[in-house]
């Protein structure tokens, strides 16, 4: 005798959850199109880095607004293969982005980024705060 077709379907869709509750937790369930990365903390500065291989430096723009840096890339390959037909084409474009909220007010005027060996890593020092304290009369 056959089963409830149903149960099979319901059994499916928890494995897929699970999956899914997994892939969150760990910080493996990626957007397609979005770009994975790190934000390190430091006493003085964060350092994001993220993986782009592929990319050439004008490739990459870097934005900061309202305490939130945008990351884009985006790559054409414009090479024809002129001694025959392509059998399957799967390099010709290609668009990352990603965009990260800092935690802190950052010094805009000294970010700096690097990319090197297909790795992006962008230092955004912290605002300092003045140790000085200031009273606030109260009326």
């Amino acid at each position: 005798m056959r089963g409830n077709p149903f149960d099979e379907i319901e059994d499916m869709l928890d494995r897929v959850s699970r999956q899914v509750e997994e892939g969150v937790a760990s910080g493996g369930l990626q957007v397609p199109g979005s770009v994975a990365v790190d934000v390190a903390d430091t006493a003085d500065e964060f350092v994001v880095t993220a993986d782009l291989p592929g990319y050439e430096t004008d490739d990459i723009e870097l934005t900061l607004s309202e305490g939130t840096l945008r990351l884009e890339a985006n790559r054409e390959d414009e090479l024809e293969f002129t001694d025959g037909d392509y059998i399957r084409r799967e390099r010709s474009r290609k668009t990352a982005n990603r965009r990260i909220r800092l935690p802190e007010p950052v010094e805009e005027d000294e970010i700096s980024a690097g990319y090197e060996n297909g790795v992006l890593t962008v230092r955004l020092p912290k605002v300092v705060g003045s140790d000085e304290s200031k009273e606030i009369d109260i009326e």
